[in-house]
């Protein structure tokens, strides 16, 4: 089941994405370190009503943010839709206990069916260059790779924008 988080379900999730965190790392992918994601993050976007979770018989598996605001960091971006009626996913993640099960796709259904259901034009998120399986993903779904960002608390690698037309 998909649901919108609590407060009380931060540290849940914070334990999910350091696990995410840990198994990327162990396969030389280091997009996920102590800065981020973190716990103020999450409190934002519950604050803006923006954050979901995935869960298994009550226990958090999953978690997305499903956002309108746009970060600066997305600004040279030569997006396909104008800067207007645009979703931007955040922070996916499966615990690696999960993955492979279709719990990442079910969570980008749920997120594609709310801007068809809501007349957003697109969906918007970057992923890291170096994760290659996320690339794979995104563009098995019909997204389109863009351009590169960079987050400089992350990494110095470059993150790749992509986007989808609703």
């Amino acid at each position: 089941m998909i649901r919108k988080a609590t407060s009380s379900d931060i540290q849940s999730i914070l334990s999910l994405t350091k696990a995410c965190a840990r198994s990327m790392i162990s396969n030389g992918i280091y997009q996920w370190n102590e800065h981020y994601p973190n716990a103020t993050a999450f409190e934002k976007d519950i604050d803006r009503d923006e954050l979901y979770v995935l869960t298994n018989e009550n226990t958090i598996v999953g978690t997305i943010v499903i956002s309108t605001f746009m970060d600066d960091e997305y600004l040279p971006i030569k997006w396909l839709t104008p800067n207007d009626k645009n979703l931007y996913i955040h922070r996916l993640a499966v615990h690696p206990d999960y993955q492979g099960l279709g719990y990442a796709q079910k969570m980008m259904d749920f997120a594609e069916d709310y801007g068809k259901t809501n007349g957003y034009d697109s969906i918007r998120l970057d992923t890291f260059s170096k994760n290659e399986r996320n690339q794979k993903f995104y563009e098995v779904r019909g997204y389109k790779r863009l351009g590169s960002i960079y987050f400089s608390k992350q990494s110095e690698h470059p993150f790749y924008c992509f986007e989808l037309l609703l």
